[in-house]
C-alpha cells in the first residue's frame, strides 16, 4: 500500500543519525516490546506480511512521530485486537487514555488459493520494469522503484508472496529475484552517476522492459 511508511526515495528528512556504540535497547520498555513480539507471534501464528502491514497502517503522524520499537508495539496490539484477544477498550483503560491502534486492514485476501509458480521468467542479465500499481493492501514492492528498470543480477528461489500472506492463511510461492538499478534511473539527475541499488523482488511485480 502507499503510505508515510515507504520513505525510500523520499528527501526533505535529513541524514540518516548513526549512534555510536548504540545498545540493543535503549529502554527497558524496548525490550518487553520484543518479547511480547515473539510471544503474539507464537500465540496467533501470523505471517511476517501481517506484522509488517499492521505497521504500515499507522496514521502517518503517529508513525511519524514515534520511535522503531513504538512501531512494533502498535502492530503488535493492533493485531491482537483484531485477533479478540485483547478489546481495544481494555487498552485504553491500562493505558489511562486514547491506545493508538493502526487503522483497518483494507487489503484483500484472494477469493480462491492461487497455485505456487516456482518457475523463473527472468534470467540474471535480463532487463525488467517493475509494474507501477497502487494496491490497498500490503506489498513489499517499494513504491520508488515502481515503475523503473533494471537488471535481474540474481536468482533468490521461491518464497512465500507477501502481498497473499498479510491477509489471510494463503501462501503462494513465487520466484524471487536481486534487480539492480542505476541511481540515476531511480531519482534522475539527483541519483549519483555511478550508485546502483539492489532490491528484492517477487515475479508477479515485474514485466519485461518496454
Amino acid at each position: 500500500m502507499d503510505g508515510i511508511h515507504d520513505l525510500g526515495g523520499l528527501d526533505g528528512f535529513g541524514p540518516v543519525v548513526v549512534e555510536p556504540d548504540e545498545p540493543v535497547f535503549h529502554e527497558e520498555w524496548e525490550r518487553r516490546a520484543f518479547r511480547l513480539n515473539l510471544a503474539a507471534g507464537i500465540a496467533l501464528r501470523y505471517s511476517g506480511g501481517a506484522w509488517r502491514h499492521a505497521i504500515e497502517r499507522m496514521d502517518p503522524g503517529h508513525y511519524l512521530t514515534s520511535s522503531y520499537y513504538e512501531h512494533w508495539l502498535t502492530g503488535i496490539s493492533t493485531l491482537i485486537v483484531e485477533a479478540g484477544l485483547v478489546s481495544d477498550a481494555e487498552l485504553d483503560r491500562r493505558a489511562g487514555g486514547k491506545y493508538p491502534l493502526s487503522r483497518p486492514d483494507r487489503g484483500i485476501a484472494p477469493v480462491s488459493p492461487q497455485p505456487d509458480h516456482v518457475d523463473a521468467r527472468f534470467a540474471v542479465g535480463d532487463r525488467v520494469r517493475v509494474r507501477e500499481w497502487h494496491p490497498a493492501g500490503h506489498t513489499r514492492a517499494p513504491r520508488y522503484v515502481q515503475g523503473k528498470r533494471g537488471m535481474v543480477v540474481r536468482l533468490d528461489g521461491s518464497h512465500n508472496v507477501p502481498d497473499v500472506e498479510a491477509h489471510g492463511p494463503d501462501r503462494v510461492l513465487e520466484p524471487t529475484y536481486s534487480v539492480r538499478f542505476t541511481a540515476r534511473e531511480l531519482w534522475g539527475e539527483a541519483g549519483a552517476e555511478d550508485d546502483v541499488v539492489h532490491v528484492d523482488l517477487w515475479d508477479r511485480y515485474l514485466e519485461e522492459e518496454r
